[in-house]
């Protein structure tokens, strides 16, 4: 893993920033600094409420001074191409020897500047967007292998499918479980060092390339935690989301949901299902390949009070017999505890029954 000089360019601590206020979030041993010449000389803590003293620089120099060895570039950009400010960004790193972590669909390493640049300094660039160039077509394999797998699912975009495979394969490994997460998207790359982007590639590829990562965890783990994308429903993203429900064969499911959230991401003329339509939409649709069971509920109370938020989780529970917690606001256990009965009670049938 390299250490981190994040690129958040007058954006640090607005939406445009999440990939590297994630990054910090999970990954906070892996940053050196912030960059954002707009709040220099504060530290990580005081912007975004977490992260400690990691600090908040103005120069790619500062950030090479304070143990980076790689500029990370995970901001949100309107339109194609990059902005000004991260080319000049990128091109200093280059000059100062800083490998590359690229999360936008733009590739500097196709850049006609950039790119020639990178080689003539032999600095490694990773455009964490392109796929592998040798994913098979789903197939499968997945059934083959003895671990437990759990993806997460959701009624919509952008709900914390990453977010809350992250709390609970934290909690697991607190609790001595060998668990591990499997990234689907540029941010959990950053967060783990590895994966793949599925939402850049090929189509007919997106199966394959869910299986590949889930062989992939498997090899070091118990439990494979697959970050879900999109939403089976979503006018967009329904694609990328099935893929990855048909290529990972999970066999548990952990649904999340936001609760004021009433409308698609971006559609704002498609209501959201009731949150247990949705669960048994995705049930149905896993069970052809193997039937993959819904064994908890992430709920995304950010915007609610803890009141409210408190009450909802109640009422969820009540409705769908399921544990049901917010793993940032409150605690994973619930969640933590569902996973790990699940999965003992397929090692106690025997996995060769269940698979």
């Amino acid at each position: 893993m390299p250490r981190y000089l994040i690129f958040s360019e007058g954006q640090f601590g607005t939406p445009a920033s999440k990939t590297g206020n994630s990054v910090i979030r999970y990954s906070a041993g892996h940053v050196a600094a912030v960059l954002d010449s707009t709040r220099a000389g504060q530290r990580v803590q005081d912007v975004l409420g977490y992260g400690g003293d990691i600090p908040v620089v103005a120069s790619i120099d500062e950030g090479v001074a304070r143990g980076a060895d790689a500029l990370m570039v995970g901001i949100a950009v309107n339109g194609g191409g990059l902005p000004a400010e991260a080319r000049s960004a990128i091109a200093r790193s280059i000059e100062r020897g800083l490998a590359i972590w690229n999360g936008l669909h733009t590739f500097v390493a196709d850049d006609p500047e950039l790119g020639p640049l990178a080689r003539q300094f032999k600095v490694e660039v990773r455009d964490v967007r392109r796929p592998p160039a040798d994913l098979p077509v789903g197939g499968g394999r997945v059934r083959e292998i003895e671990q437990t797998v759990v993806l997460a699912v959701g009624t919509d975009a952008n709900i914390g499918k990453m977010t809350v495979m992250l709390q609970l394969r934290d909690a697991m490994r607190s609790r001595g479980t060998r668990a591990t997460f499997a990234p689907t998207g540029q941010t959990g790359i950053f967060i783990d060092g590895w994966g793949i982007c599925v939402d850049a590639v090929v189509a007919d590829f997106i199966a394959g390339a869910a299986e590949s990562l889930t062989l992939e965890a498997a090899r070091t783990s118990d439990i494979v935690l697959v970050e879900g994308q999109g939403s089976i429903l979503h006018p967009g993203y329904s694609g990328v989301s099935l893929g990855l429900l048909h290529g990972s064969l999970p066999h548990a499911l952990i649904a999340c949901d936001q609760p004021t959230r009433k409308t698609f991401r971006h559609n704002a003329w498609l209501p959201i299902p009731p949150l247990g339509e949705v669960i048994a939409l995705h049930e149905a649709m896993a069970h052809p390949l193997r039937p993959a069971k819904t064994i908890g509920i992430s709920l995304n109370t950010v915007d609610m009070s803890e009141r409210d938020a408190r009450a909802e989780i109640d009422r969820v529970t009540e409705e769908t017999g399921l544990p049901t917690t917010d793993p940032v606001r409150f605690d994973a256990a619930p969640l933590v505890d569902a996973v790990l009965a699940f999965d003992a009670e397929r090692r106690a049938v025997g996995a060769g029954a269940v698979r």
